[in-house]
This record gives structure tokens, sequence and C-alpha cells, in this order.
């Protein structure tokens, strides 16, 4: 039997699981994060990260530093950017000011993710420089 890992619009999977039942080793997740309107997408980029980053709202445990794969679609653009970042920061289950439970995805320091984060930054045009709250620091 193949090991099989689906994903999910906006959630974390669990770890994948050996055909006898075990967790596979350390591999990192992965999250299916899709952005339909622009507005999603400001709340969740993270400008301050130097290659960029996005907030993935989830349930599921992480430490700092665990890689997570995201398979990203921005609004309006039928390409998936596939992403290979690490945890940057945790927002734990009921953090105060109501914010949403999830982690900071860091984008590695690589050629493909600086173009990710200039087409980001040109999908949100002037809205990137709004004092509107998001999900992000």
């Amino acid at each position: 039997m193949k090991d099989r890992v689906a994903t999910t619009r906006a959630g974390a999977l669990g770890p994948p699981v050996t055909p006898g039942g075990a967790a596979a080793p350390n591999r990192p997740s992965v999250i299916q994060l899709v952005f339909r309107e622009k507005g999603a997408l400001y709340a969740a980029y993270i400008p301050v990260f130097t290659d960029g980053g996005l907030f993935v709202p989830t349930t599921r445990d992480y430490k700092l530093g665990d890689d997570i794969y995201l398979l990203l679609s921005l609004p309006d653009d039928p390409q998936r950017f596939p992403v290979a970042g690490k945890v940057a920061w945790i927002t734990p289950p009921n953090a105060s000011g109501g914010r949403t439970q999830g982690v900071g995805v860091r984008f590695p320091n690589d050629e493909k993710s600086r173009q990710l984060k200039i087409k980001i930054e040109e999908v949100l045009g002037t809205s990137i420089s709004s004092s509107k709250p998001t999900q992000t620091l």
C-alpha cells in the first residue's frame, strides 16, 4: 500500500501514516492555501519577513523551525506556487485579541520565494501599506 497525503483548503494535515499505522518520520506538513480574495491575502501576508511569509490558520501543534510545504493559490491566478517554508511564529489557541490559532510560515531565502514575494506584493498593490488589522504581526 502506498502512503498518501491529502491536502485541505487551509488546514494542516496530521502526520503521514505508514501501512502499519505508525507515524512516518518527520516529514513536512503539506498545506494547500487558496486565496480567492485580495483581502484574505492581505490578512495573511507577512511583509516583515525578508523573503516573505504567510499566516496559516491551523489547530495542529507545531514548533518553531518545523518544515511546512505550502501549495499556494493567489486570487485570479490559476497557477499554484509550491513553497517549502518554516514555522517562524505560533499563535496559540485562545490568543489575546481574538486572534486565529495558527502559524507564521517564513518563505525560504531563494529566487523562487523572492519572485513569489514580488507577485504577492503586486497583487496587494497599495493595500500592503494599509493600517487595516491583519492576522499577522
